[in-house]
């Protein structure tokens, strides 16, 4: 386990001696400022409204690892995967999208990014690199609550290189690095005491 495992966040830290989480992606929307207009796009709900049909565009959760955890997030928030209420709102969200299906996960962003759509659902990596780089475009953390998932670091059963194994997980878990992720790249450092950039808002 590395000594850097202390200054990780709570409910990110390795716990069974195995993996060692070191960033986070989460499920956002991706608004297009200029077509938004005054349109209020805040959380899931938001995306039934009117003004929005065949403006929005997501992933096939079938073939999308970040279209499935939109639709469990969505799920959750709305009621639970057991819940008539939240498959009924899955249900008027397809109608609202009109069944627009984007081909992958990269076209969702792009489409949103390029004036395609007003909004996209997609994640928190991509979303942010948009914003940084000076789009006209924002990300929406659902006020109904966004899931966060870890990526993480480990070393393989009797890896040759050991101790350099070790290094490079105290590395990555490291303060210099958590900083850079934050600061100049767009994955979720799990360091408490990483910095971010002004393109990632920071998690409650």
């Amino acid at each position: 386990m590395s000594a850097n495992d202390e200054y990780m966040l709570d409910g990110h830290k390795n716990v069974g001696g195995f993996l060692t989480p070191y960033v986070a992606d989460g499920s956002v929307l991706l608004v297009n400022m200029d077509l938004a207009g005054d349109i209020e796009i805040n959380g899931y709900k938001d995306l039934l409204n009117p003004a929005l049909k065949g403006k929005i565009i997501g992933a096939d959760p079938l073939s999308s690892s970040s279209a499935f955890a939109h639709l469990t997030n969505m799920l959750l928030a709305m009621g639970g995967y057991e819940s008539e209420e939240a498959w009924e709102y899955v249900e008027q969200l397809i109608i609202n999208m009109e069944g627009k299906v984007a081909s992958g996960s990269g076209a969702v962003h792009k489409a949103v990014a390029d004036g395609e759509y007003v909004v996209g659902l997609t994640y928190e990596d991509p979303a942010a690199s948009y914003v940084m780089d000076g789009a006209y475009v924002k990300v929406v953390y659902m006020e109904e609550g966004t899931v966060f998932l870890d990526a993480g670091v480990e070393i393989i059963k009797g890896a040759k290189n050991l101790e350099n194994a070790k290094k490079f997980v105290d590395f990555v878990t490291s303060k210099e690095v958590q900083d850079a992720l934050g600061q100049e790249l767009t994955n979720r450092p799990l360091r408490k005491d990483a910095t971010l950039g002004d393109h990632m808002k920071p998690i409650p």
